[in-house]
């Protein structure tokens, strides 16, 4: 068996065996197949397309080709969420203590952000000595002593898949829908979660426009995890829109804060409300989503969720203050108000160039290995539907280089259409699918 062979069936159209699959992700994994032969064989998967049984193979060959995590001798259920990406779309940093505040285990692994998209993992690591490179060891350890632990992907779990997203990148292929599940779930199938909640975006600020594609992705990866026994839902919701109010690093962390402190922006609440529902009913904490939604509601009233993310903090090595002294964190040096051109409507955001803004500004990256600026990002104040007057605020830029606020303030005022007409705003949550 050679990978040129490989390679070549799938460009030709053929389906691929099980073994060819485990062939070439083996390979690629320990060095013995390149970077190219991978890169074209990526291109004839993206061109060409893979069946379930094909994406099933490559979804199992990822997740084998380094450790799996069990954590069933916890004795408690353990359920993950994981979102497609958007733009200020932070409710990792909402729905991990509250869920966990509610008795059950959140072990999640996160991303970072990559080109118009956020990552967690730089989110948290606006908070000072928070530790994101957990070993194994520490991640069974911090699920154990505060039910949450929020970490990278680390060199054991699901490595084939660490070398491919970052070859995915460069090759234009990361909007392949098998390649997309496959990711995925390896990632969360390794990490020893029993049950999943899925977030796919679709819109304007998602990698997938069309909800065709994004209802296609969804069938894929609850296909995968069934035949895998694991217990898998998906919601698709709207990516034509910033979500909540903040975009970029510490910001957003700000406005999860404030989210679990029951002042949070509507949509990013509701989002996190009904994905937590989710999220209990598939741990046992609640019998149905109406229960998870009042417990969701208890935890964050109560004030055992924002206790729980200052739990979660400190055990990861961070400052727990910053929960209540956003002083401590990173913060831009200067502000910018962006105002309406025009009296009118919103009748559409193109979100991703708000969050290509966002990476101008230099809270996102070009490449995975590029240095971001945690402080600085935007402020969305218009939003979809909503009426404006001439010099109405659009955007407040918080940055601290001149230069770069300046093009990020011509991609805003581009983003934003203003109409003569009133258009309802977008249905949050468009589909859940078991």
């Amino acid at each position: 068996m050679r990978a040129v062979d490989i390679i070549a069936r799938k460009r030709d159209g053929h389906e691929l065996t099980s073994n060819e699959i485990n062939f070439i992700i083996r390979g690629y994994t320990n060095g013995e197949v390149a970077d190219y032969q991978m890169s074209a064989l990526l291109m004839a998967i993206y061109l060409r397309g893979m069946t379930t049984d094909e994406t099933l193979a490559l979804t199992e060959a990822m997740l084998h080709s380094g450790e799996i995590v069990d954590f069933s001798d916890l004795g408690r259920p353990r359920v993950d969420k994981h979102a497609t990406g958007g733009v200020g779309d932070k409710t990792s940093l909402v729905i991990a203590p509250v869920v966990a505040a509610a008795g059950v285990l959140v072990p999640m692994i996160s991303g970072r952000a990559l080109a118009h998209s956020g990552g967690t993992l730089d989110k948290l690591e606006s908070i000072p000595g928070f530790r994101t490179d957990l070993s194994l060891a520490e991640f069974r350890a911090t699920l154990e002593e505060v039910g949450a632990a929020l970490i990278g992907q680390t060199a054991e779990i699901a490595p084939a898949d660490k070398k491919l997203y970052a070859l995915r990148d460069v090759t234009a292929t990361v909007a392949c829908r098998p390649l997309m599940a496959a990711s995925i779930m390896s990632k969360k199938l390794a990490e020893g979660a029993s049950g999943l909640v899925l977030d796919v975006k679709t819109g304007s600020g998602a990698f997938l426009k069309k909800e065709d594609d994004a209802r296609e992705l969804a069938r894929i990866m609850i296909s995968i995890a069934r035949g895998l026994n694991k217990e898998c839902i998906v919601m698709i919701t709207d990516m034509n829109q910033p979500l909540g109010r903040a975009v970029g690093n510490s910001l957003e962390l700000i406005e999860a804060f404030e989210t679990l402190k029951g002042r949070g922006p509507d949509d990013f609440n509701t989002l996190c409300r009904e994905l937590s529902a989710e999220m209990l009913v598939m741990g046992s904490a609640a019998a149905d989503t109406d229960r998870g939604r009042a417990i969701y509601d208890e935890m964050i009233a109560s004030g055992a969720a924002v206790e729980k993310m200052r739990m979660i903090i400190r055990a990861q090595g961070g400052e727990p203050r910053v929960v209540d002294d956003y002083d401590l964190l990173p913060r831009a040096t200067h502000r910018q108000e962006l105002l309406a051109p025009e009296a009118g409507y919103v009748p559409a955001i193109d979100t991703e160039a708000i969050g290509h803004a966002s990476m101008l500004l230099g809270a996102g990256r070009v490449r995975l290995d590029a240095p971001i600026d945690l402080g600085v990002g935007l402020t969305v104040h218009a939003r979809i539907g909503d009426q404006l007057e001439r010099d109405s605020p659009l955007a407040t830029i918080h940055f601290n280089d001149a230069a770069r606020a300046e093009e990020a303030a011509g991609d805003i005022r581009n983003a934003y259409t203003i109409g003569p007409y009133r258009v309802e705003p977008p249905q949050l949550i468009k589909a859940v699918l078991r």
